[in-house]
């Protein structure tokens, strides 16, 4: 497939990540693999297809892979349309307060010090796994991390004092003065997968709900947090790196454990 070459060509040129730039490609694999061109039918008949078996979310990512993709063969006026999605007027499965604490208590008192600084970066920064990964000694020093977003657009992730005090005091412990924060137990770079899995072994041992550990939770924790203390919602939204300010609306939203406890207390008719 020689046009496929040139347009994964096409899309390194955009400031894409290597994850969207793969799904992109596989989409338009899958695309010639099952249709034999590219005509409106075809395009209405895959689209209809994944309406059937997948999330809106995900049929949205393929559409606008397919999209790009017509763009490129200069077939614009076949784009497709994306699908509603509906958004919960709640958070789903967002750890409490209590057991952030809890956890970061009982790793600290297990001696299990890396993990401690995991939990409290992800809660405490509001870092994508993918960010705290990238998190260098060099940076706890300077107090901030900056990171290209998706658009390409600068976003500075800031270690607040009490975070860096206490991290510094670590490495000074463990002797380690540069490279990565965090290393696995080979002292590479931990992995994403790492963090997801072993946050779930902790959950466990320390019987928590599994479905509120893991990394994008401590992030939802931290808009929590920090629009209770500070009503700022476009600050949050910059910290964050949200492209639109309505992603960063959910979180004036309450979570459904809220909901019915607020529910519980009022409605006593």
């Amino acid at each position: 497939m020689k046009q496929h070459s040139t347009f994964e060509e096409h899309l390194r040129k955009s400031n894409l990540s290597e994850n969207t730039i793969t799904s992109y490609l596989w989409t338009v694999e899958y695309y010639h693999a099952h249709y034999d061109a590219v005509s409106k039918e075809n395009l209405l008949a895959y689209k209809g297809y994944l309406m059937e078996f997948y999330k809106p979310k995900t049929v949205n990512l393929r559409i606008q892979a397919m999209n790009k993709y017509l763009v490129y063969l200069g077939k614009d006026k076949l784009q497709l349309k994306a699908v509603k999605v509906q958004q919960k007027n709640f958070l789903e499965n967002v750890i409490s307060n209590a057991d952030y604490n809890f956890l970061k208590k009982q790793l600290k008192k297990d001696g299990n010090m890396e993990w401690y600084f995991v939990v409290w970066y992800l809660a405490a920064t509001g870092a994508r796994v993918s960010e705290l990964i990238q998190i260098k000694i060099e940076h706890v020093e300077l107090g901030y991390f900056d990171l290209y977003t998706k658009g390409g657009k600068l976003r500075r992730l800031y270690i607040p004092k009490k975070l860096r005090t206490e991290t510094i005091e670590w490495l000074e412990e463990t002797n380690r003065a540069s490279g990565y924060l965090f290393l696995n137990r080979y002292g590479e770079r931990i992995t994403t997968r790492g963090i997801s899995q072993q946050l779930k072994n902790y959950a466990d041992k320390y019987g928590l709900d599994k479905k509120v550990v893991y990394p994008h939770s401590f992030r939802h924790r931290y808009a929590k947090n920090f629009l209770e203390k500070y009503n700022d919602i476009a600050l949050l939204a910059d910290l964050m790196g949200h492209e639109s300010i309505e992603t960063t609306r959910i979180y004036l939203r309450r979570t459904s454990s809220e909901q019915q406890a607020l529910v519980d207390k009022i409605v006593t008719w």
